[in-house]
């Protein structure tokens, strides 16, 4: 936050009262453990000479014993004013030259952005500053009213951080050995981290920005969404369809055909009755398309204001160092062919080319697990289903008001609804450590690099295994299943599963409900009661071991490590629910109102745990939200295909259009006037039950004077020439969808790169800020160095024509 000058800063003093404690170091007193071990002597040396280094390269240290414990040793670190100005200028750090005095612009779009802004009255806006990067030559030129509010603490620890990250501890084999990183992993150093503070911290901001503005959206798309519910609601009683499957006159006469070999009995249709007033709102999906890419173009603009405000504009190029762990790996040595110089990499070309080539196959191969794992998920279906349609009635003794419910499809997809959800909650640990061990062995040059790949590979991961046994239900089950007297086999041995005669929209729906709920409710309890009940442990166990006053730096040690990856599993565990909220909105429509309420809840939650459970993460500059803008882009591409897909391919809608507009009137209806009367009966295919095979064949007894039975297709009857191949209905709902797809995909398309072209991605209030900086970085800094030099040349030309005029003046008698 160089453009808002922190003024009110926490002090945190040492022993002194007047230098600021900038980081802290915890270790153990090897002197005062009761099981000694032969490496401490080794550890205790490593840990003098790193310490040792760092008052060598300017910072103060100062060992303080806790007050709970004898034998932990807190070190804490202050960076003096000559380190802060030296480190300043190396890492290219902006700072304030002098405040904003650019008026502020109106733009046609201030009326949408300032709904996603927190009220002036409730925060004040602080000053701005226009900022440039760190010189000491140019000291004199900066905004510097107060040298210890100069560098805000978030600063200072950035630098300090830097410094602990580079310094050496040992040398072997010629090698150097060096951070904070390596101490802590090997058990010299217990923790490293900055106390809280008041000040913000870029990459922190910039999550909570974003979550804010996501959450905004999240508002209208939730209103949208509970009203089409409500009307889908109250209208369900009212659909044609419904009402004929619910008849009993009806739908009470129509028997079913078995859905699974010899052990499934027939069935009666009006068991469907409640699935099949289950409707799409396709209203719904065009709004929620729409609003998504308001909001993905409208954070663009607001991410480009942050960049400005936060001074991460240039960052990338200018400011951003190479990890400690790529320096380390850094042996061998190539020629730069821009600057024809030495320079050390830790790889060659084709040592690179091998990483990449293991990295991406080890990839491959855990998706293709997961992907193993979902179709073992779909086996399990497949099986137990046999089981519930052999045990189901029996159990319930044939009580109706249970059995228009539980039927064995309900029962079926619930079990394994949960069971998916278990074994994805099991994956995922088992996957967030694959990502790190191969994002690891990739070696990434920069931080950033390091993040965005681990997000590109996280992101793969956790969408095969959220999302697959979703995509199984939408697009597979029930698509490839012959018919009873030629059904299809999965593995050559299972029969593929049927879905209900209203389609497979309520089971995917239930599948949805689970995975979202449940994992809502799961990270809630990992994120927020885990780290609270363990510092709660913590705090009555010091409390009962001393009544003396904690200090701050032994509270802060308390609590729970922030961990390496810091908010990576909160960008994810968003983006996977913005996947959910838009991929399959068609089939959910309550997915954005429960998005919302967890994101309301997930704000304040992060926030309290950020502050109050967890240590401060060390500050670091963030320019945007990573590869994960690129990602949520790529999800509202692919949920325009998903969504037209669901509403063709899962959803009765263009089955029940085309019956209206084409088979409900001559030539192929019988009805006067378009209707839906007759629906389920024109769309349910007759099979003749001697057709069956000896494999298939129920063995349950036929009852009544039957002969025929009835099935979720478009075939022609027996003893028609063509008998059980697809009819004339089968086609035109083919092409109906087809079109259907194309049609919806190029509209939301055209309508949402208009809306891209329309709205700029930077306002022109932010383009004239960033000129206007510019302007004065060249104005104060640059000419100031034009006028030194122009100074020394006017001393030196004047010396010069002095020593011209003494010698050609006339000498004097």
């Amino acid at each position: 936050m160089s453009k808002i000058l922190q003024i009110n800063l926490t002090y945190l003093p040492y022993s002194d009262g007047q230098r600021r404690i900038d980081f802290v170091l915890v270790y153990e007193d090897e002197t005062k453990m009761t099981h000694k071990r032969s490496n401490h002597k080794k550890q205790k040396r490593k840990r003098q000479v790193y310490e040792s280094n760092l008052i060598n390269n300017g910072l103060q240290l100062e060992a303080t014993r806790s007050v709970l414990d004898e034998k932990t040793i807190f070190v804490k670190v202050h960076a003096p004013w000559e380190v802060l100005c030296t480190y300043a200028e190396v890492m290219h750090i902006k700072l304030p030259l002098q405040p904003n005095d650019l008026k502020t612009r109106e733009s046609a779009f201030n009326w949408f952005t300032s709904l996603f802004r927190v009220d002036e009255n409730i925060i004040k806006p602080e000053q701005e500053f226009f900022t440039a990067p760190f010189k000491r030559e140019h000291l004199s030129n900066f905004y510097i009213q107060d040298k210890d509010a100069f560098f805000n603490p978030a600063t200072r620890s950035r630098i300090v951080h830097f410094i602990l990250s580079r310094v050496k501890y040992a040398t072997k084999q010629n090698v150097k050995k060096f951070g904070i990183n390596k101490l802590l992993d090997t058990g010299i150093y217990k923790a490293a981290f900055p106390l809280h503070d008041v000040s913000p911290e870029f990459k922190i901001g910039i999550y909570f920005a974003w979550l804010g503005f996501y959450t905004n959206m999240l508002i209208v798309a939730a209103v949208v969404g509970v009203g089409c519910f409500l009307y889908g609601l109250f209208m369900k009683d009212n659909c044609t369809w419904s009402q004929e499957v619910c008849d009993p006159n009806i739908g009470g006469n129509i028997i079913m055909c078995p859905q699974c070999d010899k052990v499934c009995t027939y069935w009666n249709l009006t068991i469907t009755c409640e699935s099949s007033k289950f409707s799409v709102q396709l209203l719904l999906l065009l709004f929620v398309f729409w609003t998504v890419t308001l909001f993905l173009e409208f954070w663009k603009r607001r991410q480009a204001e942050l960049e400005y405000e936060w001074d991460t504009v240039e960052y990338l190029e200018q400011e951003e160092q190479i990890r400690p762990e790529y320096e380390a790996q850094c042996t061998h040595v190539v020629v730069n062919e821009i600057t024809q110089q030495e320079e050390h990499v830790p790889y060659t070309a084709c040592g690179k080319c091998v990483r990449i080539t293991l990295c991406t196959s080890a990839v491959f191969f855990w998706i293709l697990l997961i992907i193993a794992s979902v179709i073992g998920i779909i086996v399990y279906r497949l099986s137990v289903f046999l089981v519930f349609s052999a045990t189901l009635p029996g159990h319930i003794n044939g009580t109706q008001t249970i059995r228009k419910y539980l039927t064995p499809q309900t029962a079926t997809s619930v079990t394994a609804s949960i069971i998916s959800f278990i074994v994805i909650m099991v994956l995922n640990i088992v996957y967030e450590k694959v990502a790190i061990l191969i994002t690891d062995f990739e070696l990434p040059r920069t931080q950033t690099e390091y993040e965005n790949s681990l997000t590109t590979k996280m992101f793969l991961f956790q969408f095969v295994n959220y999302y697959s046994s979703c995509f199984y239900i939408a697009f597979f089950k029930g698509k490839f299943v012959g018919y009873p007297g030629n059904p299809v086999y999965w593995l050559g041995k299972y029969r593929n599963e049927e879905c209900d005669p209203g389609g497979c929209l309520l089971e995917l729906t239930t599948q949805l409900a689970i995975i979202v709920g449940g994992k809502a409710i799961w990270n809630n309890i990992q994120e927020v009661l885990l780290p609270w009940v363990k510092n709660l442990i913590g705090r009555y166990c010091a409390d009962a071991r001393s009544e003396k006053i904690v200090p701050r730096w032994e509270q802060d040690y308390h609590l729970q490590p922030i961990g390496k990856l810091g908010l990576f599993y909160e960008y994810l565990e968003m983006v996977i629910q913005f996947g959910f909220v838009t991929l399959f909105v068609a089939s959910f429509p309550l997915a954005p109102l429960l998005a919302l309420i967890n994101n309301m809840l997930e704000i304040r939650l992060d926030a309290w745990k950020l502050t109050t459970q967890f240590r401060r993460m060390v500050p670091q500059k963030a320019q945007d939200i990573g590869a994960w803008q690129p990602i949520m882009q790529g999800i509202a591409i692919l949920a325009v295909v998903t969504n037209a897909m669901i509403i063709a391919f899962t959803s009765d809608m263009i089955p029940r259009l085309v019956y209206y507009w084409s088979f409900s009137v001559p030539p192929y209806g019988s009805h006067s006037s378009y209707t839906m009367k007759g629906y389920i009966n024109n769309t349910l295919s007759v099979f003749n039950i001697s057709d069956f095979k000896n494999a298939s064949k129920p063995f349950s007894p036929w009852f009544g004077n039957h002969t025929t039975c009835r099935y979720r297709d478009f075939r022609y009857p027996p003893g028609h020439q063509h008998q059980y191949e697809h009819n004339i209905y089968y086609w035109h709902v083919i092409a109906a969808k087809l079109a259907f797809i194309i049609v919806m995909e190029h509209v939301i398309y055209f309508v949402k790169f208009l809306i891209s072209y329309i709205i700029p991605d930077v306002s022109q209030e932010t383009k004239s800020k960033v000129k206007r900086e510019k302007y004065l970085i060249q104005k104060i800094l640059h000419e100031n160095d034009l006028k030194v030099v122009k100074k020394t040349i006017g001393k030196i030309a004047d010396k010069i024509i002095e020593g011209v005029d003494s010698t050609f003046r006339p000498k004097t008698e």
